[in-house]
C-alpha cells in the first residue's frame, strides 16, 4: 500500500509509525521517499498520510481530519477485527480485558476504542491483581501478536477470576503469528540451535524465539545476516540449525542467512511445512485505479 501511494502521489507520502515492524522493509520505502512519522501532527497538513498495519485510536483519525490530512488506512484486517470487538463491547456496558503489551503500537490503537472502559493486561500478576468485584461483566481481547501459550495462561487465570467473562468467537492473534509458533517450535524440535529472521521490535518475531527456547533448544533473533554471531555455531554442538522468520521480514533477509549458513558449511536446507496460508487482503479501490483517495 505504502509503494502504490507513492506510485500514485509521488513522494513524499507520509506514515504514521513503522507500516510493519521491519527494519528492511522501512528503509526500503524511505528509499522510495516515504517519510516515517511517530504522529499524525507531524505531517504537513493536505499531504498522504498512511496509517501503519498496527491500527490506530479515533483519536488519531480526529487529529489527521482536522489537519485536513489525505489518509489512507493500512491497518491489518485482523486488527480492525480487534477495534470492532472492542467498541462492540464496551457498547454493551462490558469492562475489555486487553492482553497485550502496553506501549506497542496495535495496544495503543486498540485501548483508544473505548480508553474509560479498557483495562491493559501483561503478564498473569496483572491478570491476578486486578482491582475489579468478581461479578465485573468483562470481555477479553488480545493483542494479534501474541504467544498463544502465554496469553492461554493470562485466560486461564481470567476465567478464575471472573464469573462473567465473554471471548470473541474467533481468536484475536493473528493466524500468521499462530501459524509461525508451531513452525518454529517443530522445527526447535528437531534442531541444535534456532534462528529467526526478525526486528527487534517485531512483536510476533520476538514470541518465535521465545517459543523455539520454551523447547530447550538455544534461540536467536537475527535482524539481518551481519548480525548472525559465528560463536553461536562453533564448538561442534551444533549440527542443525533450524531457519525461520517473523510474517513481516522479506524473502531477501532469509535467503542472505541460508547463503551465510552454507559458506559456514551448512550446506542441506530441509524445509518444514506446518501450514498452508491462503488468505489474501483486497488492496483499497482508490489504490487499485490510477488515482488518489480525492
Amino acid at each position: 500500500m505504502v509503494e502504490r501511494a507513492l506510485d500514485i502521489h509521488g513522494a513524499p507520502v507520509y506514515v504514521r509509525k513503522e507500516i510493519v515492524h521491519n527494519h528492511y522493509v522501512v528503509r526500503a520505502l524511505e528509499r522510495r521517499g516515504a517519510v516515517f512519522v511517530d504522529s499524525e501532527q507531524e505531517v504537513p497538513e493536505g499531504a498522504v498520510c498512511l496509517f501503519s498495519a498496527h491500527g490506530v485510536a479515533p483519536a488519531v483519525r480526529a487529529g489527521a481530519h482536522a489537519r485536513r490530512l489525505r489518509t489512507i488506512d493500512a491497518t491489518c484486517p485482523l486488527v480492525s477485527k480487534v477495534h470492532q470487538e472492542a467498541r462492540r463491547f464496551a457498547r454493551n456496558g462490558r469492562t475489555v480485558l486487553l492482553v497485550g503489551h502496553a506501549a506497542h503500537e496495535e495496544v495503543e490503537g486498540t485501548y483508544g476504542e473505548a480508553p474509560d472502559r479498557t483495562v491493559v493486561v501483561e503478564d498473569e500478576a496483572d491478570a491476578r491483581g486486578l482491582d475489579l468485584p468478581r461479578d465485573t461483566p468483562v470481555a477479553l481481547l488480545t493483542q494479534t501478536t501474541l504467544s498463544v501459550a502465554e496469553t492461554a495462561g493470562i485466560t486461564r487465570v481470567l476465567r478464575e477470576r471472573f464469573h462473567d467473562l465473554v471471548t470473541p468467537a474467533d481468536s484475536d492473534i493473528c493466524y500468521a503469528s499462530t501459524n509461525r509458533q508451531v513452525a518454529v517450535r517443530q522445527v526447535a524440535r528437531r534442531s541444535d540451535l534456532v534462528l529467526v529472521v526478525g526486528s527487534r521490535n517485531s512483536s510476533n518475531s520476538l514470541r518465535m524465539v521465545e517459543v523455539a527456547r520454551d523447547t530447550g533448544t538455544p534461540a536467536h533473533l537475527v535482524p539481518e545476516v551481519s548480525e548472525l554471531r559465528e560463536s553461536w555455531l562453533a564448538g561442534g554442538a551444533v549440527d542443525t540449525v533450524g531457519v525461520s522468520a517473523g510474517a513481516s521480514a522479506p524473502q531477501i533477509l532469509i535467503d542472505e542467512l541460508l547463503a551465510r549458513l552454507d559458506e559456514l558449511g551448512f550446506h542441506e536446507v530441509g524445509p518444514v511445512r506446518t501450514a498452508v496460508e491462503d488468505v489474501e487482503f483486497a488492496m483499497p479501490a482508490h489504490l487499485t485505479a490510477d488515482r488518489g483517495p480525492g
